[in-house]
């Protein structure tokens, strides 16, 4: 496979939607300018397609074993992710203190981008790290942080997330692990946890898992769930890795992708465990990391996505069908259907590296804005923004690693030109970390708690986009100014129906998101063409033609598919909402 970092693209989306120049204000400290900035993101291309891109098909084809209780992947993933540590990339945003570098968000996500490009599978392992080290520094003792952060900031330890069990998915409330609190204030943590990815592996020295589980006594649910640190091994008390701790990995699964992560079925026999923060807050704890994790999958989708375009592009450019009146002989990209495809993945992508750098741009706010008022604001637009980012990315992710394919013809279906790895990866982006489904119904939850006042927010900001953009071309903004009408209206019957029938709120609620990301998606396209008037001098003329040139596409060819949703959400629900159970069986 081949892969070209976008470097142009992302320090543009950064500079468009990442209020780069704004957030690098606030990490002075750090050393961050745009300049250094733009440095990073090209050494972090380099690093991804030279390190991390070799790695991906042979650990594609070699996977993950179970020998022995360990977990055996190919020696070149060992090698790959010892070089990310000693460059110094998993430190990239962790806290200064713990030896990380301290650098915003919206630089680390576009990073992350250019990893998951590279190996998928393999840039998981930090991006679990990075989550638990968040979770620690937030909500755990200073003990805690001081002995497991500044091993976890350097990639010598790695850190899983544990919720899921075999009765317990979605469903936390049904968690049965047990947490027995000891005399020396640790406590014993036994039971099951499932799809652990990188649960057990021998790329790092030890590996610090967060389990919830409950304390004796505690009525079931989820407000009775605690949060504990697990060691693989044992710590002692002058910091040095101890004996091994009651964790095992029993089984790991036989996925239909990412084959070099290993997915575990971990096992606690009475593991040695540290309750972090307050007993009973587990899972309050845990969405710092949950939340983490959703904008990075959110992000994975949009990484096979680029990846596969990249792929496609790059064999429409050199396989030959058909000649042209004259009898030259054509490549497949000068066939309409083609150069179709070929279109909505590089719009939609665009459109995806906005929103997602718009979230991490929410999250820096929501930490750094010197303006209390603003950080709150910050904080309430990252949260709206995140079930979006993770599943409308998500689901793209798939739909374009096939179009991506189809663009292949035939040769896509066989293993060996590398597409179908990218078809298989990019599917279970929209099932972990809370499926697409849960993600929608946390939009309308969070859509009908204020009546739609935030979404109205964005909705307001897109309508000042678009109005600049039909006093430059008003056919070209016509589109967006429809879908955002739309979107009004959506958001309106959406809080009606919770108050009158909840149920056809929670069945429209997958429409309004993909209605309602469409339109997000369109109106930073907008941005784009606008931002791209005044960027030659930066990006070159070419480069920023294209830029309008996607926009156009997206709003003409893309956005249209927010009609159908506003459609569902007006007319839908009530005819699937009267179909009796009975009726789905086959015969």
């Amino acid at each position: 496979m081949s892969y070209r970092a976008p470097v142009n693209e992302l320090l543009f989306a950064l500079q468009t939607h990442g209020n780069l120049a704004e957030i690098a204000q606030w990490y002075a400290e750090s050393g961050l300018d745009e300049d250094t900035a733009a440095a990073i993101i090209e050494e972090a291309a380099k690093f991804s397609e030279e390190v991390f891109l070799p790695t991906s098909r042979t650990g594609d084809l070699h996977g993950a074993r179970l020998e022995n209780g360990k977990v055996v992947t190919h020696p070149d993933l060992a090698a790959a992710y010892q070089a990310f540590c000693e460059a110094g990339w998993p430190g990239l945003r962790a806290p200064a203190e713990y030896g990380g570098q301290g650098l915003p968000a919206v630089i680390s996500a576009a990073c992350e981008e250019m990893y998951y490009c590279g190996n998928l599978a393999l840039s998981l392992l930090p991006m679990l790290t990075v989550g638990a080290v968040e979770t620690i520094a937030k909500h755990g003792s200073e003990e805690q942080k001081q002995t497991f952060l500044p091993k976890m900031v350097q990639g010598l330890w790695s850190g899983t997330m544990n919720l899921s069990e075999p009765q317990a998915g979605t469903d936390l409330s049904q968690v049965a692990t047990k947490a027995v609190p000891q005399e020396d204030g640790s406590y014993r943590i036994s039971g099951q946890k499932t799809f652990i990815t990188w649960g057990e592996h021998e790329l790092t020295e030890n590996i610090i898992h967060l389990v919830l589980a409950r304390l004796p006594g505690t009525t079931s649910g989820i407000k009775s769930l605690s949060l504990f640190i697990v060691p693989k091994y044992k710590i002692k008390p002058d910091g040095s890795i101890g004996e091994k701790n009651g964790v095992s990995a029993t089984a790991i699964e036989h996925k239909m992708g990412i084959h070099a992560s290993p997915t575990c079925v971990m096992q606690f026999d009475e593991a040695e465990g540290y309750l972090i923060g307050k007993a009973g807050r587990g899972l309050l704890y845990m969405f710092t990391m949950m939340s983490h994790a959703r904008l990075g999958v959110g992000i994975e989708g949009h990484a096979v996505a680029e990846a596969a375009y990249q792929q496609a592009l790059a064999y429409a450019h050199e396989r030959i069908q058909g000649s042209a009146p004259d009898g030259t002989p054509l490549t497949i990209i000068h066939h309409p259907d083609v150069a179709r495809m070929l279109l909505v993945q590089k719009a939609t992508i665009a459109a995806q590296r906005a929103l997602y750098l718009q979230a991490a741009a929410a999250l820096d706010a929501s930490h750094q804005h010197p303006e209390p008022a603003a950080k709150k604001a910050a904080k309430g637009r990252l949260d709206y923004l995140i079930p979006i980012v993770k599943a409308w990315c998500s689901d793209n992710g798939t739909v374009l690693a096939n179009l991506a394919m189809q663009v292949f013809g035939g040769a896509g279906y066989i293993e060996e030109t590398g597409i179908a790895q990218l078809v298989r990866d990019v599917r279970i982006t929209a099932i972990y970390e809370g499926t697409n489904g849960v993600q929608a119904a946390d939009l309308a939850r969070k859509t009908v708690s204020d009546k739609g006042s935030l979404v109205r927010t964005l909705l307001a900001e897109a309508q000042q986009t678009a109005n600049e953009l039909a006093a430059i071309e008003p056919a070209t903004a016509e589109p967006l100014q429809r879908a955002l009408e739309l979107a009004e209206r959506s958001t309106a019957l959406l809080v009606q129906q919770h108050e009158t029938n909840p149920a056809a709120t929670a069945l429209n609620a997958a429409a309004y998101l993909e209605q309602i990301s469409l339109t997000l998606g369109a109106a930073a396209l907008a941005q784009n063409f606008l931002a791209a008037r005044n960027a030659e001098a930066r990006f070159g003329g070419a480069f920023c033609q294209a830029q309008q040139h996607t926009a156009r596409a997206y709003l003409a060819y893309v956005l249209p598919q927010a009609h159908a949703c506003a459609e569902r959400i007006c007319q839908g629900a009530e005819s699937l909402l009267a179909v009796p159970f009975e009726a789905f069986a086959s015969s």
